[in-house]
């Protein structure tokens, strides 16, 4: 599985990295100095991406309001309905803190 090779001793150590994070502001630290800005940018616009699919928007609404192309936005479907689930899980912890 693609994902098994993905999982190496530095990517756990990201991980580790990750859940050791005790603030918004720490997180957002970490990731101005892991990432380019456009990094940042192009994952934040994927979880939008992904939250108005999984909110049954259609393609061409979700590249107007978030400026994704239309193979941003199939990569993101494709990952939510055959992927590891991760953007389901934070979706749906996502919409928990937010009742």
């Amino acid at each position: 599985m693609a994902s098994d090779r993905l999982r190496t001793s530095e990517v756990e150590e990201l991980i580790t990295a990750l859940l050791a994070l005790d603030s918004a502001d720490e997180a957002y630290a970490l990731l101005q100095d892991l990432c380019t800005i456009r990094e940042v940018q192009d994952m934040a616009q994927r979880l939008q991406v992904a939250r108005m699919l999984s909110a049954g928007e259609h393609y061409a609404h979700i590249q107007e309001v978030t400026g994704a192309s239309a193979t941003t936005i199939s990569r993101v479907s494709k990952s939510l309905n055959y992927g590891a689930d991760g953007y389901r899980a934070i979706l749906g912890k996502l919409d928990s803190q937010e009742a």
